[in-house]
């Protein structure tokens, strides 16, 4: 009988409107053997997110629960009351299956999944062209109040200083190329023992 070998980590990190979703769901359409890990946020669901789909919907107060019994691989206090985190048994589930788990986690969440599992997680930071095509991307995206810009804006520039401590930093000028690059690197990676 063969033993399941336990699968690899591909990390996508981002300022918030920088396209990494969008690019997730494109790499999760053409990479075989990927298993999205949905993240837990007490932020509210937008529209069309589904729990358990997008992410688990949690109370401030659960989340902080399950971070007072370490249920998570990370977590992060993103924005004030505003937790996200992953899971560890949904971790623990796809890798036991024998298939890579994907991430889609904040800059400082992606970075202490790479810290933890090491060269078997290979951390993707999808970076915007500039912070003035980001606050465009914000704003066009029309799901955040101008406030909410702003201050996702200041911490784009925070995050952006984190770049240089992923594996790979992908510029997203161009969805279509961006993709095709990531795709790349994430199969290159996973052809590795």
């Amino acid at each position: 009988m063969s033993e399941k070998v336990a699968g690899k980590l591909i990390v996508f990190s981002a300022p918030s409107g920088a396209g990494k979703t969008t690019i997730v769901r494109e790499v999760m359409k053409v990479v075989p053997n990927l298993s999205f890990s949905v993240s837990a946020t007490s932020r509210s669901p937008r529209v069309g997110e589904v729990e358990g789909l997008d992410y688990y919907f949690l109370s401030v107060e659960d989340f902080k629960l399950r971070i007072k019994q370490n249920a998570f691989v990370e977590w992060e206090e993103v924005y004030p009351d505003r937790f996200y985190g992953t899971f560890k048994m949904e971790v623990e589930r796809i890798r036991n299956e024998g298939r890579n788990v994907l991430f889609d986690v904040d800059v400082l969440g992606g970075l202490n999944i790479k810290k933890l599992f090491g060269t078997e997680a290979l951390a993707l930071f999808i970076a915007p062209p500039t912070i003035d095509e980001l606050r465009n991307r914000l704003i066009t995206r029309a799901s955040d109040t101008t406030e909410d810009i702003e201050i996702r804006l200041k911490k784009a520039a925070y995050e952006m200083s984190f770049s240089n401590q992923f594996d790979v930093v992908i510029i997203n000028r161009d969805l279509q190329k961006a993709v095709k690059e990531v795709v790349g690197v994430i199969k290159s990676f996973l052809s590795k023992n």
